[in-house]
């Protein structure tokens, strides 16, 4: 199994996220009403993310949460140039959280560097830290 990390640029917390992916799937109607981005490059991994990958989201500077990826398809972008869909599964899940720095596109993540889910984690020690609270904690060097 094979994940993806990728940047939710503009988003500032995974519930703003989940709002754009809402929105934009009700408006679009593409992948039967799931979430989903589009990106240029088909993975050519594919067969090992669709075994049970992910996507891992960072928003502002942190990765944050994850969401199961349903399939990956070619597609098609509004002005009818080839991309490709990934398509998601709606529930978006909170990891234990990490600093991550920017980079563009998408990013394979093995499944061994990704971070655990937060529901059920009794190693994350119930982390509840506010996001900004963490970096401020991790940028001095505490975390």
């Amino acid at each position: 199994m094979l994940n993806l990390i990728k940047l939710a640029v503009g988003s500032p917390s995974p519930e703003v996220l989940a709002g754009w992916q809402k929105r934009r799937a009700a408006e679009t109607g593409a992948h039967d009403g799931r979430p989903f981005f589009r990106t240029r490059n088909f993975p050519r991994r594919a067969a090992e993310i669709l075994d049970g990958g992910s996507i891992y989201w960072v928003t502002g500077g942190m990765l944050l949460c994850r969401q199961a990826i349903h399939d990956i398809v070619p597609d098609q972008r509004e002005d009818g140039t080839p991309c490709t869909g990934v398509v998601l599964e709606p529930p978006i899940v909170a990891v234990v959280p990490r600093a991550i720095k920017a980079f563009q596109g998408w990013r394979y993540l093995a499944q061994a560097d990704a971070p655990a889910d937060l529901t059920g984690n009794t190693q994350a020690g119930g982390d509840t830290l506010p996001p900004e609270l963490r970096r401020a904690l991790l940028a001095l060097c505490l975390l």
